[in-house]
């Protein structure tokens, strides 16, 4: 019986060291930094290249429903105009996650920021300060030219003086962070330096992929790594909505059964964008899709098309809270 006890006095001890060594590690390793190059890209003041970059960031690339407060929520929803001021409250299992201000604002926006401090951080996930960004803005392909036109509109908004929140963690949040959460930026998939807006597969499969996040969305994913687990563009069962509520988003491969969009033509497709939100507590940003061109629909619905069929039913839309 002494031996037994003297075992297990030892072992936990051993535990609450490991533990405390855990601990300790979690705090001094939360606010990492990393490294990461700056690009050579600057504004321009090129009214065609702004014009590009408002259509992206309204429309394609839908900055607008994350980089604004909460408050602003219903006017968004209903098409208003609503300031790109931040401070949304993403809430996450491991913490309240606020979207930053990124009006040119010269100290609470991005107007403290220089142009290649603010590319370094859509192209590879690093922040200004040197830490890892959560993976919500995943541009890291998007094309020099359009990265350019992004940052040559933003350049153009009136600064506002709001200063969201700071993103505060659980610790399971700093323990992410700490041991998991890394730059996910630069990938090894060739970038592009610009490209020739059509209605081709081609120019689809880039607005699908590098701008717009579809198989962000439509591709079950690792909550805890963000990496994907399932086959691209299949859809996600049990995805977060807004509001705590969740969603299967379809599967949008041309499977003739499986697929969401298996009946649908042209027409059906552009006319679902055009009609905007359905569900008011979805992931899917209809309001900025709404904006979408017709060419650039055609381009998508091309690239859609050609995917590879893909056996799968992610659920109905509407579900419940995964067990």
């Amino acid at each position: 019986m002494t031996l037994l006890l003297r075992f297990l006095k030892w072992t936990g001890m051993i535990l609450l060291l490991i533990i405390a060594v855990v601990v300790l590690l979690v705090f001094m390793r939360h606010d990492r930094t990393f490294e990461a190059p700056y690009p050579d890209i600057s504004a321009s003041t090129d009214s065609a290249v702004i014009a590009r970059g408002e259509y992206l960031v309204n429309g394609p690339a839908h900055c607008t429903g994350c980089h604004t407060s909460s408050a602003n929520e219903e006017a968004y929803m209903r098409g208003e105009e609503v300031p790109m001021h931040g401070g949304y409250d993403f809430v996450l299992p491991f913490g309240h996650v606020y979207s930053r201000n990124i009006t040119n604002h010269p100290e609470k926006g991005i107007g403290r920021l220089t142009d290649a401090e603010i590319a370094r951080t859509l192209r590879y996930g690093v922040g200004s300060d040197g830490r890892a960004i959560l993976d919500f803005m995943p541009f890291y392909l998007m094309s020099d030219e359009d990265l350019r036109a992004v940052i040559s509109y933003l350049r153009t908004v009136p600064g506002d003086a709001n200063e969201p929140p700071k993103t505060e963690f659980n610790f399971i949040g700093k323990a992410l962070m700490a041991f998991v959460i890394k730059p996910m930026g630069p990938l090894d998939t060739p970038r592009p330096i610009a490209v020739q807006p059509d209605s081709t597969a081609e120019y689809g499969k880039y607005l699908a992929m590098s701008v717009s996040n579809c198989d962000g969305c439509h591709t079950q994913r690792d909550l805890t790594t963000g990496a994907y687990v399932g086959e691209r563009f299949s859809g996600w069962s049990g995805m977060e909505g807004m509001k705590g509520t969740y969603f299967n988003t379809p599967n949008l491969t041309p499977h003739p059964t499986a697929g969401h969009m298996a009946q649908w033509d042209f027409d059906t497709f552009r006319n679902r964008f055009r009609a905007g939100v359905m569900h008011p507590t979805s992931p899917m940003p209809w309001v900025n899709f709404a904006r979408f061109s017709d060419d650039d629909l055609k381009a998508i619905w091309a690239f859609l098309q050609s995917l590879p069929q893909v056996d799968r039913n992610p659920g109905p839309i509407v579900a419940e809270k995964p067990a």
